[in-house]
C-alpha cells in the first residue's frame, strides 16, 4: 500500500501551489501551514535544495471527528501535501494517504473518518 497519492503538472511551482490550495478549498480543507523547505533548509543548514513545500491541510469537521474519536489522533495531523520543484520543470503535488498513516491506529471510529478524508484528498490530486 502505498502512503500517498501524487500527480506530476506541467506548470510553474507558484501556479502548482495556487492550484492544489483551491483544490484543497473545493474539498472543504484550508491550509494551516506552510512550510518552505528549501527556505529552511538553506537559512538552518545552507544546504541549497529544489523548490519543496509542504502544505498542512485540514477539514475542521472531519478534523473534529477524529479527534471526538480518538483524543491523541492531533499527533497525526494536519494532513500534509507537498509541492515539489522536479527537473525539467514539472511539479510534483502528493498528499498523504490517512488510511496508510492511521493503520497502526486500532479505532474503527477513526478508520471511517480516514476512510473519508482518503477519498477527499485523493479528489484533490485527481482533479488537478
Amino acid at each position: 500500500m502505498s502512503y500517498y497519492f501524487s500527480k506530476i503538472l506541467d506548470i510553474s511551482f507558484d501556479d502548482a501551489i495556487a492550484k492544489v490550495t483551491e483544490a484543497l478549498k473545493e474539498e472543504g480543507f484550508g491550509v494551516l501551514t506552510e512550510i518552505d523547505v528549501k527556505e529552511t533548509l538553506k537559512k538552518k543548514i545552507d544546504v541549497d535544495f529544489h523548490p519543496y513545500r509542504i502544505l498542512g491541510a485540514c477539514n475542521p469537521k472531519l478534523a473534529h471527528q477524529a479527534l471526538t474519536a480518538e483524543d491523541k489522533i492531533g499527533t497525526m495531523l494536519p494532513c500534509n501535501v507537498i509541492v515539489q520543484q522536479l527537473d525539467g520543470g514539472k511539479v510534483e503535488i502528493a498528499a498523504v494517504d490517512p488510511v496508510a498513516s492511521m493503520a497502526a491506529v486500532q479505532n474503527d471510529d477513526l478508520g471511517k473518518i480516514a476512510g473519508t478524508v482518503r477519498a477527499k484528498l485523493s479528489q484533490v490530486i485527481e482533479t488537478l
